[in-house]
């Protein structure tokens, strides 16, 4: 058997963002510990900058797709697509675990103070002992998150179930291990790492058995082949049809719908919320792209035998979430199941099967990840006695103390309800009309049934921060330094511009909208 090229140039956007990685390791052991952060921060962000541009330069090769390492990834528009989302909400994602907040002292008038940005403390200084207080992680969450990044980056590409499986044990390794690197309440931190190992664990052999099984019926390892045998036979042998629903069910749990996704609203509310923000937002990306490969490449012969499932899916991730989110009495929690829900919408899109539901999938999961990562960001911020304050009736109040905080974090909500002039508006009217051209009209009328509905806990939120009495010790706005206040900015502002002009996203998620066969 011949030995696979490596085709480095094509690999190179992976290959910054796992240097780096090591780099980054090797730095936690040998460098002075003054100087580990800002040798974190520098390299990680960095690097991403560089992924980025390499990303670009691939994607500049034209409309082509490439295979690479003898066909194991796919660096096809889609791949790229998803790499250059991951590139941009990882370098947000490090800039706000690289927060250093100062809890401020509350004040009257507008708020607009509470919410300057102001420079990072500096290591071992006193005020950097305050940040420690308030929260900050150890500098070792910036070498597992590139790890992890680096293993979404190779699993959106992964074009045969042995790189799938290896780049999903990459990606989730280090997770489980950021979701305990909490310093207040950190028995909740390290209950929610154990919850998601363990599920974890058990969805990875569920995805492996099924990996072994498609194998076992078509002979061969690579997506396209298995597309290929499912057409040229029976896709509905047993063989078939059980290692095709034991590897969906596998990701279904990593994208986080129900019944599958029962661990996400413990995870989400016991993680630090920098992780938690990054979680939602890129894991999300990587998941969806991975499953649209699944669906477009590998299965679209056996659509008959896995639509209906999704279609139940769906349906029971829209109307469970949103009804368990409308009962929630906790802001990170409220969230969770709102990404929840959010799956299920997005799964919509999935089911279309068609080149505007690929398209109007890759937009919706771009313009979802900086809305989510935005809303935890000011999630973080809310603070009383130098921790985080989620309780939800401790919010009343709260925008009309800081309106731009209330400002902004209702664009957020707005774009996740789906308001005109929001992102959410326009992702969600995608995915919906290719579920009506693909057949699934039943389906796109359930999604919009559950997104009015979803509306009210969202609205709930506005008119407790604006409408209502504050409780006699208010939370505090904490101070960011000027990491979180650029997330807070950006992810505001791409969540308005792709509301008010997605043209210019939607002509690039259409062109990337075919794979690699």
């Amino acid at each position: 058997m011949p030995t696979p090229d490596i085709e480095y140039r094509l690999l190179s956007p992976m290959l910054i963002v796992f240097g780096a990685a090591v780099i980054g390791v090797l730095a936690e052991a040998f460098a002075p510990k003054a100087s580990r952060y800002l040798i974190q921060v520098t390299l990680g962000v960095g690097s991403l900058v560089a992924a980025g541009l390499a990303v670009t330069l691939v994607a500049r090769d034209g409309s082509r797709a490439h295979s690479a390492v003898g066909g194991a990834l796919a660096l096809d528009p889609p791949a790229l697509f998803c790499q250059g989302a991951l590139v941009l909400l990882g370098i947000l994602g490090l800039l706000l675990m690289a927060e250093r907040v100062i809890p401020d002292i509350p004040r009257d008038g507008d708020g607009l103070d509470a919410f300057t940005p102001q420079a990072s403390a500096a290591p071992g200084s006193v005020a950097e002992k305050q940040a420690g207080a308030a929260g900050v992680m150890q500098t070792e969450v910036f070498p597992l998150t590139m790890l992890s990044i680096g293993g979404m980056m190779m699993f959106v590409a992964a074009n045969d179930l042995l790189a799938l499986f290896v780049a999903l044990e990459v990606l989730s390794l280090p997770l489980y291990v950021m979701c305990g690197l909490a310093r207040r309440r950190r028995l909740a931190s390290q209950e929610a790492a154990l919850k998601y190992f363990l599920l974890g664990a058990f969805s990875s052999a569920i995805l492996l058995y099924g990996s072994a099984l498609l194998y076992g019926y078509a002979g061969t390892l690579s997506l396209p082949g298995i597309g290929e045998a499912v057409a040229r036979g029976d896709g509905r042998t047993p063989l078939a049809l059980l290692g095709a629903g034991l590897l969906l069910v596998g990701l279904l749990f990593k994208v986080g719908a129900v019944p599958f996704g029962s661990w996400v609203p413990d995870v989400y509310q016991g993680a630090p919320t920098a992780v938690t923000a990054f979680m939602g937002a890129a894991v999300k990306v990587a998941a969806f792209g991975a499953l649209l490969r699944i669906c477009y490449v590998a299965l679209p012969g056996m659509d008959e035998a896995w639509k209906p499932v999704l279609w139940v899916v769906a349906i029971l991730t829209m109307a469970v979430a949103t009804i368990a989110a409308i009962t929630q009495n906790d802001v990170k929690r409220m969230l969770a199941y709102s990404a929840v829900s959010h799956t299920g919408f997005i799964l919509t899109g999935v089911i279309a099967l068609n080149a505007a539901g690929l398209s109007g999938t890759l937009f919706y999961l771009f313009a979802y990840g900086f809305s989510t990562l935005g809303a935890f960001a000011v999630v973080g911020l809310v603070r009383s006695g130098g921790a985080e304050d989620t309780a939800l009736e401790r919010w009343a109040g709260l925008g009309r103390r800081y309106p731009v905080l209330g400002v902004v974090f209702s664009l957020f909500l707005f774009a996740f309800a789906g308001i005109p002039l929001t992102s959410g508006f326009v992702a969600k009217f995608a995915v919906f009309k290719a579920a009506g051209e693909g057949g699934a009209l039943p389906l796109v009328v359930i999604g919009v049934i559950a997104s009015a509905v979803a509306a009210y806990f969202y609205l709930r939120v506005i008119v407790l921060m604006f409408f209502t009495e504050a409780p006699e010790d208010p939370p505090v706005l904490a101070r960011p330094s000027w990491s979180t206040a650029a997330v807070v900015a950006v992810t505001a502002g791409i969540t308005f511009a792709l509301g008010a002009l997605p043209q210019p996203l939607l002509d690039l998620a259409n062109a990337a909208a075919h794979f690699l066969r």
